[in-house]
């Protein structure tokens, strides 16, 4: 089926064609149809599947229709990262020059946003927080808003955004059209839904908490003081394109970018005590190739879209299992086949369980060359190189940079 076919006007085909869509991905062809229709819906599909496109496509054909002024459609995102990537795209996708947009985020200027909307906008993409503070200003006005979107609104909850979406909520008029997509689905989302939105459509093109099918997953057991060593080991020994490594911490991030740094690996990284400015030269550098490994925490698993990623190696297993479907889904996106790589100690393998319940499948265990292992519970061999290794093997593999870390 083609975006023609799907109800869209020329405009918006001519638009996904200049982009190189060529076809609906499942979640567009199912999603479409739904907004253009003026349904609420609840869209659930793994990253990495257009889901952008799906809400933006049909709320931008759908205010172009019939102009009206003031602020129309309001996106919610959980990160700057993310909000940023939906204003990429729909700038790339809107036609009509006039339905101009506006950006709401922490770490920039509430001066220069309170100006870009005092020019007037029909589209605003906000974290929750800074929207609260410019409303607060009256710089935003969101009575006529008609079209409301929560974008990976799991992720909004698990960063303690609902009451502030709440108060959100309740500044909106009664008659909208509500759109919820995430990746996963939890039961407070499920709730959420429920209290807000009026009989949605629930659009489910992979099962809840599926992994990208297009990634290759595998994990590497490993004593807790030689992560750092198995780590050099991987980057060193194998040709990774464009890796993306995920830590737990701020602090985590800061100390593996510089220990890489010291190895002459060309890195960069991105975390919450980073400035916007900061973090968005670090993702340019990444997306343009300048940079071959971003350091991050999870604040870059949600709106981080690089098509080019090869590898995605988790150095600490996340502490939800959800946020690893989001991690993973960094790599193997628009139909490139990508690989995850989880460093797992003792201590995480119930955190490693937790995500194949979740997943549904086993992740495979494997031991590199050199890093030697007792064997007391085989599972399945991963790809690629090395053997399998058993859940509870303890390597004693030890870590001495190259030079000291300046």
């Amino acid at each position: 089926m083609t975006f023609s076919q799907l109800g869209l006007a020329p405009a918006q085909v001519r638009s996904c064609e200049s982009l190189g869509y060529t076809e609906p991905t499942p979640i567009q062809l199912q999603a479409i149809p739904v907004v253009l229709s003026g349904q609420d819906l609840i869209g659930c599909a793994e990253t990495g599947t257009g889901k952008t496109a799906a809400f933006l496509l049909p709320i931008i054909q759908k205010i172009t229709e019939k102009a009206k002024p003031g602020v129309r459609v309001l996106v919610l995102a959980p990160t700057r990262e993310l909000a940023s990537q939906i204003q990429k795209n729909y700038n790339e996708l809107n036609p009509v020059r006039a339905n101009r947009s506006a950006i709401i985020i922490g770490g920039a200027s509430a001066r220069t946003q309170m100006t870009e909307l005092r020019r007037g906008v029909a589209v605003v993409i906000a974290t929750p927080g800074r929207l609260l503070d410019l409303v607060e200003r009256g710089a935003v006005n969101l009575s006529m808003i008609e079209f409301l979107v929560l974008d990976e609104a799991d992720r909004m909850l698990d960063m303690g955004f609902l009451p502030a979406i709440r108060r959100i909520l309740a500044m909106l008029p009664a008659k909208k059209q509500t759109l919820l997509f995430s990746a996963t689905m939890s039961s407070d989302i499920e709730k959420l839904a429920r209290t807000t939105m009026k009989e949605p459509k629930l659009i489910e093109v992979s099962p809840r908490g599926q992994a990208a099918s297009m990634v290759e997953q595998s994990a590497y057991p490993v004593a807790q003081e030689s992560k750092t060593a198995l780590l050099l080991d991987l980057l060193e020994r194998e040709k990774f394109e464009r890796v993306l490594v995920f830590t737990r911490t701020r602090r985590g991030a800061e100390r593996l970018s510089h220990i890489l740094s010291a190895r002459d690996h060309s890195v960069n990284r991105i975390h919450s005590d980073r400035t916007q400015p900061q973090r968005e030269a670090a993702l340019r550098a990444f997306r343009d190739g300048r940079t071959r490994v971003l350091v991050a925490t999870d604040i870059a698993a949600r709106g981080l879209d690089v098509d080019a990623v090869s590898h995605v190696i988790n150095f600490d297993v996340p502490s939800a299992p959800e946020d690893y479907v989001h991690r993973i889904g960094r790599t193997g996106r628009a139909g490139n086949t990508g690989r995850a790589i989880t460093i797992v100690t003792p201590v995480d393998e119930l955190s490693m369980r937790a995500i194949e319940r979740l997943t549904g499948q086993p992740v495979a265990r494997v031991v590199l060359p050199g890093f030697g292992g007792r064997k007391v519970e085989t599972t399945t061999t991963g790809k690629g190189f090395g053997r399998a290794v058993p859940r509870s093997a303890v390597f004693t593999r030890s870590f001495r940079p190259r030079r000291a870390s300046r």
